[in-house]
């Protein structure tokens, strides 16, 4: 199926939120990783959300050069192209963009979705994540209040975060206090004043709760997931809507358990970012390969080795196939498995 069109993708999400279930969305870095996403996603009946960071479309554009948007722009034609072939829907999205890096990521990619819907189109991301957690939060309301009004022109949807993830994730890191990594009702109501609840456009929120990005020993981190129902319950009683107002993302995911995953989703996360997890699926199916098949893959004592065994190919497929059956997992904990509108 082509790519979602902003309807669609508006669609998506507020079938996620009516029937409690979340899409995850997968960052790739590669033309290999996009297509494992996309088996992954027609194997589990589910569509999807695939993204890409600053370091991920650096790395589309080529590790030697630093043309993150160019790199964003062919992953995004390339996704275009290859969804065809498949029956399901997929959003595409761009992850994770601090104030560095906003005019040489986010902004030249609205500003070529402008051009696009200029002449009639649709744009080129459906979504894009300004990530504002490094700086005061008025100043990160105050930098979403002002691409907000770009995004709704476009039709295209902004997700901000509010709180502080701890980890790191493509050289964005924080180490800040535990109590930075909770959200509180303070902080979303700033928000809320500033952006609205999708009347000056539409917005999602990535919230903290004790996440964190990258690999952690179970114990390690405190998760919260009942402080998302709670910071939704006093938005509504502040502004006097109806319960769950506020359409919630989940990052720093990694080692979280089936429990805490189902309370986020059931306190209204409709978007979940998966990374960590399918990096590992795929390198380790890569190693598996390679130790299995090293007498074919290496030249061992003058020989020629074997080409079908070090053909690209062969153990691409092998990395492709394991990611997409993290992909699936994802699918089921999250509940977007069987459930494409395809």
């Amino acid at each position: 199926m082509p790519v979602a069109t902003p309807e669609q993708y508006a669609q998506m999400l507020d079938r996620a939120k009516a029937g409690g279930f979340a899409y995850p969305a997968f960052n790739v870095s590669s033309s290999q990783t996009v297509n494992a996403v996309l088996q992954g996603l027609t194997e589990a009946g589910s569509d999807g959300i695939i993204q890409v960071t600053t370091g991920g479309a650096d790395y589309f554009a080529g590790h030697t050069v630093k043309a993150r948007a160019t790199g964003a722009l062919a992953f995004a034609r390339f996704v275009h192209e290859a969804a065809k072939s498949y029956p399901i829907t997929v959003a595409l999205h761009t992850d994770h963009c601090p104030k560095p890096a906003l005019e040489d990521f986010v902004l030249p990619l609205i500003a070529e979705s402008e051009k696009v819907v200029a002449d009639g189109g649709n744009p080129i991301f459906q979504s894009h994540m300004w990530d504002g957690s490094a700086v005061p939060l008025a100043e990160n309301v105050e930098i979403a209040k002002e691409l907000l009004p770009r995004m709704k022109a476009i039709r295209a949807i902004l997700e901000v975060e509010i709180g502080v993830v701890g980890g790191e994730e493509d050289g964005v890191q924080h180490e800040g206090s535990n109590e930075a990594l909770y959200t509180t009702v303070a902080d979303v109501t700033k928000a809320v004043e500033a952006l609205g609840l999708g009347d000056q456009g539409r917005w999602i929120a990535a919230l903290t709760f004790g996440n964190v990005h990258g690999v952690y020993a179970p114990g390690n981190v405190k998760l919260r997931p009942e402080l998302l129902g709670e910071i939704q319950e006093g938005i509504a009683a502040k502004f006097g809507t109806g319960p769950k107002p506020l359409d919630l993302v989940f990052h720093g995911g990694s080692g979280s358990t089936d429990e805490e995953i189902a309370l986020a989703v059931a306190n209204g996360v409709i978007k979940m970012n998966i990374d960590t997890d399918t990096q590992y699926a795929f390198t380790r199916a890569v190693a598996g390969y390679m130790f299995s098949n090293y007498d074919g893959v290496l030249k061992v004592d003058g020989s020629v080795g074997n080409k079908k065994a070090y053909d690209p190919r062969a153990w691409g497929k092998v990395a492709e196939s394991a990611m997409a059956a993290r992909v699936v997992q994802a699918t089921q904990q999250l509940g977007s498995a069987g459930k494409s509108q395809s």
